[in-house]
């Protein structure tokens, strides 16, 4: 009798997305800097008190897709942070590591109004809990790169 082995796939990052501002469409980086306390410089919630990245999986949204009928750009999400897949960590105070930054779980991620404006007619209910994604805190600083591995615990 032979045994299955499964090997578990490392997430990694497939994407970084940052806007200057409120309601400015988000841009498509290769590398962010995250500052501890404070956010991913050069985007609009650095310097916020919690909110300073939202992650989402394409894996969520792909299923969001399905519910849409249409393809969902990573970059119209507004999120910060794609992951190759999921599951991305939910509960408040759960922590996740992306490269060498540590980041810690504020709350599910509730998507916006822009959703519909940007993705169309329903994606905002399309990316609802459990495919919009998490918002976090930055515990620690580094730099952000796309391919970086993720680890959760």
């Amino acid at each position: 009798m032979t045994e299955a082995v499964t090997e578990a796939v490392t997430a990694r990052v497939h994407a970084i997305h940052v806007a200057p501002g409120r309601r400015l469409p988000t841009k498509s980086v290769e590398q962010v800097e995250a500052e501890a306390g404070a956010g991913l410089v050069g985007d609009r919630y650095h310097g916020t008190r919690h909110r300073h990245v939202t992650v989402q999986a394409l894996d969520d949204l792909a299923a969001a897709s399905e519910a849409l009928g249409r393809p969902v750009d990573p970059a119209l999400t507004r999120r910060n942070i794609t992951l190759t897949h999921g599951p991305i960590p939910t509960r408040p105070g759960e922590r996740m590591q992306i490269g060498a930054v540590e980041l810690e779980v504020v709350r599910i991620a509730a998507p916006c109004r822009l959703l519909d404006d940007d993705l169309g007619p329903g994606a905002m209910q399309a990316l609802r809990s459990p495919r919009g994604g998490t918002v976090f805190r930055l515990l620690s600083s580094g730099t952000i790169s796309v391919g970086d591995e993720v680890g959760t615990g």
